[in-house]
């Protein structure tokens, strides 16, 4: 695959970033383009590896080594057939993934892995700015109405793929707009909303019928989701966010990351938001808690709107710059990651457990803390936590954001209305097909899986499609995906 001895005469090159200082002036994307030439030297790098291992680190099963080849052969609209075969949103993933088929690569053992992410950004795009992304309606109809449930990733991969079968698919969404996290939750620098928008536009002129401001359990009860539709697939994602009990919670000044990136959003795109309260970090202290992807947008947006100062506390350990040899590849590699919101500046800090948070007038003013230290795991194989005598320590803070997380879909309303089993972690349980306890009820993404990742809510709702095809007509021919 690509060219032999191109891992040898190329180094990996990522496409370029815009200067920090001029992106931090507004919320466009933050990638720049390759020229031609560096794209397919890219794809020059893709090994004749006999087994490719990036595919065990795709859920999606994506044909990498197919579609660099093409690339570097020059062959973009062939390369752009292969990557639609796996994946409905590679403008999605070729953007906020965070690829773990590279560490899988097999160059990663000793070398930079290819660039299979930017490659797949480069072709996704090159497609829509030739012409070839078109709307695909199918050729016949069956006449079985479904519903999708909630419009993120899972949903919206679930509503093309039933719609290619020829069902009647109807998505709802509770907000305003269609797209989920993708919509509201992902800042702009990283997706662009209209790219989001281009594809949902495809897949209306495609037939999908999308339904927003519909919050289904309450505006729309199971009894008569179920009564006008011949199957139902939850994609409601895992809203239910990981909470910080501690003193002060309730202060004013303190959110929850998805209030704070949702209200951003929002204000971005010229929407009006409902909250009382306009967050924003213009001139104050900020304390992010939680390390993660969520972490990290919350980082960026507080660049954006002008923070004073920002800090990003994590319970956890700083992570290695290497692999440890008990994480070997191809493993998902457990190691200090620099996000390009990093790269623009904030104070980050580990073994760091929020104590309570004080205030004046009721309004946050301190976050009072103490440092951490993690032994040997217990019997449980859990490492032990343990505080560190006469650590404590505050921080000055006017603004708290807490992206810790997400534990469960939210229940009340439509996951209590159906009546589905949960299992131990409060998600949905459903069978590999993706079917619940209730019969003909679906379910898909991050409401199945816990929080993850895009690629995953991709496969996910790919395999709930196929499982109701074949639940409405006995077998199917949509592709099932591992998962």
């Amino acid at each position: 695959m690509g060219k032999p001895t191109g891992f040898l005469e190329f180094a990996r090159k990522p496409p370029p970033r815009r200067d920090v200082r001029e992106r931090l002036k507004d919320s466009q994307e933050f990638y720049l383009e390759w020229s031609e030439q560096e794209a397919r030297d890219q794809g020059a790098r893709c090994m004749n590896c006999a087994v490719p291992f990036c595919h065990t680190g795709c859920p999606l099963g994506n044909l990498i080594p197919e579609w660099n080849d093409l690339v570097y052969r020059g062959d973009w609209h062939g390369a752009l057939e292969r990557l639609h075969a796996t994946n409905n949103f590679p403008e999605f993933t070729g953007r906020i993934c965070p690829a773990p088929c590279e560490p899988a690569c097999v160059l990663s053992i000793n070398e930079h892995p290819v660039t299979i992410e930017y490659i797949e950004k480069a072709i996704a795009d090159r497609g829509y700015r030739e012409g070839w992304i078109t709307p695909e309606p199918p050729a016949h109809r069956t006449g079985k109405r479904v519903a999708v449930v909630g419009s993120g990733p899972a949903g919206m991969a679930a509503a093309q793929q039933l719609n290619r079968a020829g069902h009647l698919v109807t998505l709802f969404e509770r907000d305003e707009t269609i797209g989920g996290l993708l919509r509201l939750g992902i800042p702009d620098f990283k997706l662009e909303k209209q790219v989001v928008q281009r594809r949902v536009d495809i897949m209306a002129a495609e037939g999908v019928r999308f339904e927003t401001g519909v919050n289904v359990g309450y505006d729309l009860t199971a009894a008569e989701l179920r009564g006008e539709f011949d199957a139902v697939c939850l994609t409601i994602g895992a809203g239910s966010a990981r909470e910080l009990p501690v003193p002060g919670r309730d202060l004013d000044g303190v959110h929850l990351a998805m209030e704070y990136l949702t209200q951003q959003n929002r204000r971005i795109a010229g929407r009006s938001y409902t909250e009382a309260e306009t967050i924003t970090a213009e001139g104050k202290r900020v304390i992010i808690l939680g390390g993660g992807d969520t972490g990290a947008d919350c980082l960026g947006t507080a660049h954006r709107q002008g923070a004073e100062v920002v800090y990003q506390l994590e319970l956890l350990p700083q992570p290695p710059e290497h692999r440890r040899a008990s994480n070997p590849w191809p493993q998902w590699p457990l190691i200090l990651r620099t996000s390009a919101a990093h790269e623009e500046g904030g104070i980050r800090d580990y073994n760091v457990m929020t104590k309570s948070l004080s205030g004046r007038n009721g309004r946050v003013e301190q976050l009072n803390a103490v440092r951490v230290e993690w032994g040997p795991p217990d019997a449980t194989g859990r490492p032990v936590m343990q505080e560190v005598e006469g650590s404590e320590f505050s921080i000055g803070v006017d603004l708290v954001l807490l992206a810790m997380g997400f534990v469960h879909p939210e229940h009340p309303g439509i996951v209590t209305d159906l009546g589905v089993d949960l299992d131990g972690r409060g998600n949905i349980a459903t069978n590999a097909d993706r079917m619940s306890s209730v019969p003909g009820v679906f379910a898909a993404g991050d409401s199945v899986r816990g929080a993850s990742l895009v690629v995953w809510a991709i496969a996910e709702g790919r395999q709930a499609a196929h499982g109701i095809d074949k639940y409405l007509m006995g077998q199917s021919s949509l592709p099932s995906v591992r998962v």
